[in-house]
């Protein structure tokens, strides 16, 4: 049986890395090697891409566009992994459980942007919920998210890892960041969840490896309808029923994850090393807390990667994981 040929363009980033280790335990595909020295050639980074039936661009945006410009093969297909071209029109957007046409769309698509970690989850958790008319489009929203330190590429991870480092208490501690609330995720956030305007975004990193949680409040009075978590809870979990990564948790699961003697909780890392996803709909009748929980380098990165190439492949989706 023929293979798959896949070629990883900026395989030595975080993404990249992570990509080539799923796929070196398949025997359905062959990785394509460009020599290291040759890496930065574009005509050698050409010839490669256009030999590949699947490339991953894993690479900083404007080498990303750059990289797929050169993509001139009618039969390659392209996963950028890059913020680059999460709301252009002419590419397709990599997250397959968001309607049955994402996912038409991903199979058939040509060109795919595999979506950021935060609005992965932001955008399983809202748009279901903008296209029902339960959280009305013109809603101010707010969306406050833990992660990781991976999620900051090399440099932060050689940071946080460092053993010589002094200031281990400041890195311990979660770090409010993008306080001027410009983050690059918010036009992706506000084009696939329906959204007429882009949320109010406090990330915050930590100083665990991997792992994430993505939390939506809402009060119940400013929704269409008369609406508590469990009736959220229930249309969640009938809209994504079927599928193989995302998950509605049941009422009360919270209950038994207890971090500590004092205080129940959602662990941000419990879903680690896996492609998926898990959505709580917790609160009273007052107010309700939305919370996704996930890998920001499986389900936030590289995991929906690899998803999407088998889609676009005609591969079973869980095939690899």
């Amino acid at each position: 049986m023929s293979k798959f040929k896949i070629f990883v363009d900026g395989r030595e980033g975080t993404t990249g890395l992570e990509i080539n280790e799923r796929l070196q335990k398949r025997d359905d595909v062959e990785i394509l090697q460009i020599d290291p020295e040759k890496r930065k050639d574009a005509s050698e980074r050409k010839k490669f891409i256009n030999l590949a039936d699947v490339v991953f661009l894993c690479l900083p945006d404007e080498a990303a566009r750059e990289s797929a410009a050169l993509a001139e093969n009618p039969d390659t297909r392209v996963i950028d992994a890059s913020t680059a071209h999460r709301v252009s029109e002419d590419w397709v957007y990599g997250l397959p459980e968001l309607s049955a046409q994402h996912r038409r769309e991903v199979q058939n698509a040509k060109r795919v942007s595999n979506p950021g970690c935060f609005p992965t989850g932001f955008n399983l958790l809202v748009h279901p919920l903008v296209k029902a008319g339960i959280i009305p489009a013109d809603l101010p929203v707010t969306c406050n998210s833990v992660t990781g330190y991976s999620g900051g590429g090399r440099a932060l991870i050689e940071r946080y890892e460092n053993p010589a480092s002094t200031d281990r208490e400041t890195l311990i501690a979660p770090n409010l960041y993008a306080l001027s609330l410009n983050h690059k995720h918010l036009p992706e956030m506000k084009k696939h969840s329906g959204l007429e305007n882009a949320p109010l975004f406090s990330p915050a990193v930590c100083g665990f490896s991997r792992g994430m949680t993505v939390c939506v409040p809402l009060f119940a009075k400013q929704l269409s309808g008369k609406n508590t978590p469990d009736t959220i809870r229930d249309y969640l979990s009938g809209y994504y029923t079927g599928q193989k990564f995302v998950s509605v948790m049941e009422k009360g699961y919270e209950d038994r994850e207890k971090p500590n003697f004092y205080y129940r909780g959602i662990n941000p890392t419990a879903c680690n090393h896996t492609n998926n996803l898990e959505i709580f709909v917790v609160g009273n009748q007052d107010q309700i807390l939305l919370a996704a929980r996930f890998d920001n380098l499986g389900k936030g990165a590289s995991g929906a990667a690899v998803q999407n190439m088998n889609l676009m492949l005609g591969i079973d989706e869980t095939y690899g994981f």
